[in-house]
């Protein structure tokens, strides 16, 4: 039996990769501002699966530790690996094979088996889009670290709190020195960077220590899912406004805080995904769980499938912005995501669950066993 889904939690993922789609639509197939505000705005997609993975792994990490269980760094890391890796080696292959995918320059290879490429990687290069799989896991590397360290010393809970502020404020300080020094957010020194960028999980991290040490909190802000919906959406609207605009983003204080102000509004629309009260909580699109369940695969191929679309659309001077044309490209580019879903990552989830069970798969495998069919 699988693990249930919430749906406000499948919408936003749904939501994040579509921002992506449109994002790099508009930049390697029409290259031009298809999708307006939404096209404008759509590298938020990224930061929103920043956060929704904080959240989703830090609850992992915190739900059992709540319980008292000990953390076992050998099953999360395997758990780890054997969702991110085979997908991400079967694309990374496909790059390194086909030259028509290699682009102008790349990383060596070394870097892109660490995780580590997005060390110095510039606009332009071969698999860029892989910079914010870097990021997580170099995340999936070290909380679960600092956790264990702070399970061992019995350290306070207010020390795992003033950790995680003064790590989102040195991302802030981080980026603002980098502004000072002639590189806006935007630059790739900066964008790219574990330092400008690992912040932005932490605000869904906080969710899951809230949800697991401070019930009572979490219980009261489940209560307001409406309001935590429209403050999230106002938030969120209004800082991706401010940071598009051509004068504020010129701002050191937007360069600093912009990332990080993106995070905590996203975190307040994923606290309202959790809220049962919340129509986002409630709400069921027709297709998000499928896209939120493909969504990693479908980040992973549909830029590749849209670069190699976008040299025959121009070969036969097909105009790129014609609906129908949308249309096709993007389920091209979700269609091929689909495939790597099916034919590698489920094997690979399967092997996952039949090696390292989580306790809830013990149980289910455990009550087939005393009660079969």
């Amino acid at each position: 039996m699988p693990h249930k889904r919430i749906n406000g939690l499948d919408t936003l993922r749904a939501l994040a990769i579509l921002l992506v789609l449109m994002s790099h639509y508009c930049g390697f197939v029409s290259k031009h501002q298809t999708f307006g505000f939404a096209g404008d705005i759509g590298w938020a997609g990224v930061d929103l699966f920043f956060v929704l993975s904080g959240y989703l792994i830090g609850n992992q990490i915190m739900s059992g530790i709540a319980k008292g269980e000990p953390l076992s760094l050998k099953n999360f890391f395997a758990r780890r690996l054997l969702r991110t890796l085979p997908n991400y080696y079967v694309v990374l292959a496909a790059y390194f094979i086909f030259p028509a995918l290699a682009g102008r320059s790349t990383s060596p290879l070394w870097q892109f088996l660490s995780f580590t490429q997005n060390i110095g990687l510039e606009y332009g290069q071969t698999f860029t889009h892989s910079w914010s799989l870097c990021i997580e896991e170099q995340f999936y590397l070290i909380l679960p670290i600092v956790s264990l360290i702070l399970i061992r010393l019995k350290s306070p809970l207010w020390l795992a709190w003033c950790l995680l502020i003064a790590a989102i404020g040195g991302g802030m300080l981080f980026r603002g020195m980098a502004f000072m020094d002639g590189h806006p957010a935007f630059d790739a020194q900066v964008y790219y960077a574990s330092f400008g960028r690992f912040d932005e999980l932490l605000p869904g991290v906080a969710i899951a220590m809230l949800k697991n040490f401070h019930t009572g909190v979490y219980d009261r802000l489940m209560r307001h899912g409406q309001a935590l919906l429209i403050t999230g959406l106002l938030a969120a609207g209004g800082t991706l406004y401010y940071i598009n605009s051509g004068d504020y983003n010129k701002l050191m204080i937007v360069n600093s805080l912009g990332f990080s102000l993106i995070a905590i509004s996203f975190a307040i629309l994923t606290l309202a995904a959790l809220s049962p009260s919340s129509y986002l909580h409630r709400l069921r699109l027709p297709g998000a769980a499928q896209l939120a369940l493909w969504s990693y695969a479908v980040y992973l191929v549909h830029k590749p499938v849209f670069m190699l679309i976008a040299v025959e659309l121009g070969k036969r001077h097909i105009d790129a912005e014609a609906p129908l044309t949308i249309i096709l490209v993007t389920a091209a580019g979700i269609f091929g995501g689909w495939l790597l879903y099916r034919l590698v990552e489920t094997p690979f989830m399967q092997i996952r669950a039949k090696w390292f069970p989580t306790k809830v798969q013990q149980a289910q495998a455990l009550k087939l066993i005393e009660h079969p069919a």
